[in-house]
């Protein structure tokens, strides 16, 4: 084996701008953004035209689990455990009534599921329902 540092497979920097010359590139690296700079206005575009940016409207890509109750589809919901294979249905007029219209699908599968669990270990990790996010 031989005991040689990880640099040496690494060019020089002096090599380095050797070979930025050759293929016309610039050498030196351009100045990244100090923290007090302004963001390009690329950055804030970018943000704007990304998923989630248009006031909580569900597009037609947006996950399921992450709309708000009252923009879920169907009338019945249902939930089903990944670890001991149960199912959970609830209306969808009754699960607004005690979650809320505001209330993250996501988090209402957790509560129907922690609710009728049968699986308790006393144990934080392995306590619970494991929701299936299909």
């Amino acid at each position: 084996m031989i005991d040689r540092p990880a640099s040496w497979r690494m060019p020089t920097r002096k090599q380095m701008e050797h070979m930025a010359r050759r293929v016309g590139r610039e050498s030196l690296p351009v100045r990244g953004l100090a923290p007090g700079d302004d963001l390009p206005d690329e950055y804030w575009q970018a943000l704007l035209e990304a998923a989630g940016a248009d006031g909580g409207q569900a597009g037609p890509g947006t996950s399921e689990r992450l709309l708000r109750l009252s923009q879920v589809p169907g009338h019945v919901l249902r939930v089903d455990c990944r670890r001991c294979g149960r199912i959970v249905e609830i209306q969808k007029a009754d699960a607004l009534r005690l979650y809320g219209a505001e209330a993250v699908w996501r988090g209402v599968r957790q509560r129907l599921l922690d609710d009728t669990c049968t699986h308790r270990t006393g144990r934080y990790e392995e306590d619970g329902c494991w929701p299936s996010f299909d």
